[in-house]
């Protein structure tokens, strides 16, 4: 047991490292000196309070998404449909700051209810077809993410449509989240954390959360033990669309403010690589979330100060979820649990 949580945090560890490592040759190779290169990242990315707040800013729709994906995959079940529930929040949570005429904290709690009950429904149309229909969970999540992202683009060139403008109006002032200290960061990002405690302690301090995670572990046993699957499966798949959707309405009341062209592409699948590094551990998912978001923001002052294109930073982030998930499924085969055992064999009991 404390070999594989060794191995668990080592593994992702030593992936950041070699993938930074190839970053550096390739930094090498179109002539730009590595050290200053990673120092003007760091730089862009923590250098200054503002770029602190735009690193949270960034890091904060990432989080809601990789919690989203912590949360189903716990269950042993596969939402990929985390940016579907995260626009369809979005979606509703503009409807209703723009349309409610309700304002204030009132209105502030209202958007971010709806967004999350909108994201949570988006999220049991594949858990329900899952659990009574057999259907494979993955595609129908994927399809809904295409259909999300459609809808959306009928709303803001046709139902809200501002003018002549491809763009929704703006929420009202006085529904916009408050910013941190002044920062780019708003309370989005505090709301992010809390919820990402929340499940933290759901899933390893309640009798709940164990059965949801034994569920996951193993269907067939749980099942055998009186445990509601069925129950658990959708349980996991509204959970994690609310989530989802909680993020929505967050980014739009935070950041965005209006529905626009682009608006939430790429944070799902985004949020599952980095449930997956993080080893589906919601508190280690906030980690990676804002290493993630330092890289993207810190990568424009990189190739500002070095010439070296923001691609490399592109390289980087891929190369850690490659390097992660190949170490990860290394330390699992048997070939090289029993070579671990060889090389640190098990203290025998007097």
């Amino acid at each position: 047991m404390h070999k594989n949580r060794f191995f668990s945090v080592l593994v992702p560890l030593i992936s950041v490292l070699l993938a930074f490592l190839v970053g550096c040759i390739i930094m090498a190779a179109l002539k730009a000196n590595p050290g200053t290169a990673l120092k003007a990242l760091w730089k862009g990315a923590f250098g200054s309070t503002r770029s602190v707040g735009t690193t949270l800013s960034r890091a904060t729709p990432l989080i809601f998404t990789s919690l989203c994906a912590c949360f189903a995959y716990r269950c042993g079940v596969f939402n990929l449909g985390g940016e579907g529930q995260f626009l369809m929040g979005s979606i509703v949570c503009c409807y209703v700051a723009t349309q409610s005429g309700i304002t204030g904290l009132p209105g502030i709690i209202l958007c971010i209810v709806a967004g999350g009950i909108a994201g949570g429904l988006w999220a049991a149309v594949p858990g329900l077809l899952k659990v009574y229909r057999g259907q494979n969970e993955m595609i129908i999540s994927i399809m809904l993410n295409y259909v999300a992202t459609l809808f959306m683009g009928v709303i803001y060139t046709n139902w809200l449509r501002e003018g002549s403008v491809p763009q929704t109006m703006s929420v009202p002032n006085e529904v916009k989240l408050t910013k941190l200290f002044g920062l780019r960061c708003t309370s989005a990002f505090v709301i992010a954390v809390v919820i990402g405690l929340m499940v933290y302690y759901f899933l390893f301090y309640t009798s709940k959360g164990f059965q949801l995670r034994a569920v996951g572990l193993n269907m067939t046993a749980s099942e055998f033990n009186g445990f509601a699957v069925k129950r658990y499966i959708l349980l996991s798949f509204i959970v994690s669309g609310v989530i989802a959707g909680i993020g929505g309405s967050a980014e739009l009341l935070g950041t965005q403010f209006r529905l626009i062209n682009g608006f939430g592409a790429g944070y799902g699948f985004d949020g599952v690589a980095m449930a997956l590094i993080a080893q589906l551990h919601p508190l280690a998912a906030i980690l990676v979330a804002i290493f993630f978001a330092a890289l993207r923001v810190g990568s424009t002052t990189m190739q500002a100060a070095t010439g070296v294109p923001t691609s490399v930073s592109e390289i980087i982030q891929a190369l850690v979820i490659v390097f992660t998930v190949a170490g990860l499924a290394m330390v699992k085969l048997p070939e090289f649990k029993a070579f671990l055992e060889r090389l640190f064999p098990a203290r025998k009991e007097a």
